[in-house]
């Protein structure tokens, strides 16, 4: 099964509306003239259309984290035109109680690659949505589709530990999280687990890897959704 068909078909309404508006925007709609030269749609714009709406100005300011940015930038291999592709890196586990911004940061640091030119292939799934997306069924190729995030550039795996578990998530998520291990592709980690309770949660195999394979920033403070920002 390709990536697509594992997706919500109004998701890809919902983009593709998105796509819409930035491009009539940028003068390359269809109601654009002759006589305006376009200006050309920057991969930041192209990737709030897939962000989804709450997150798609998230910025981040966490030291840590725009550090780790710069250190992915900083690596990656020169492509057309000179720009910078994601390369092998570290991996980022941000951990924290509920509701302190942490999938605020994740997307703030997709944000950030892109807006400093960076080419970026990238997914995002929370954990409970990887499981429901891999579980098997008839006439679906579950396992083309972990390949796909397991070989993407860039993956955030939002929430980590948060889904219920069993023998077959455990075994998935390892799968996930060891071939990133073993071939350095930069992840992007949430999780409001922690160390503990994340090693209980996903196993020691799973937990051993990301300690290696991650650097740690922990977000503390009350729970933003409840305490809202005055």
């Amino acid at each position: 099964m390709t990536a697509a068909l594992a997706r919500d078909p109004h998701q890809f309404g919902r983009i593709a509306d998105r796509l819409g508006a930035i491009l009539t925007q940028r003068g390359l709609g269809p109601a654009a003239t002759a006589h305006e030269p376009p200006e050309p749609v920057t991969a930041l714009e192209l990737a709030d259309a897939r962000i989804p709406a709450r997150y798609r100005g998230a910025l981040t300011d966490h030291p840590h984290i725009t550090a780790w940015v710069d250190e992915i930038a900083r690596a990656g291999r020169p492509g057309p035109a000179g720009a910078p592709g994601i390369s092998e890196g570290s991996s980022l586990l941000i951990a924290g109680p509920t509701g302190t911004g942490k999938t605020h940061q994740a997307y703030g640091a997709i944000r950030a690659l892109l807006a400093a030119g960076v080419r970026l292939r990238w997914e995002a799934v929370t954990a409970a949505d990887l499981y429901a997306r891999l579980r098997p069924r008839s006439g679906f190729d579950s396992e083309r589709e972990l390949q796909t995030l397991a070989k993407c550039p860039l993956l955030l795996l939002d929430d980590l530990g948060a889904a219920k578990t069993s023998e077959w998530t455990e075994e998935l998520t390892y799968r996930l999280i060891n071939h990133r291990y073993e071939h350095l592709r930069p992840t992007l980690i949430t999780t409001n687990l922690p160390t503990a309770d994340l090693r209980t949660a996903l196993g020691d195999r799973v937990a051993s890897r990301l300690a290696e394979m991650t650097e740690r920033v922990i977000l503390d403070g009350p729970d933003r959704r409840r305490h809202p920002a005055a």
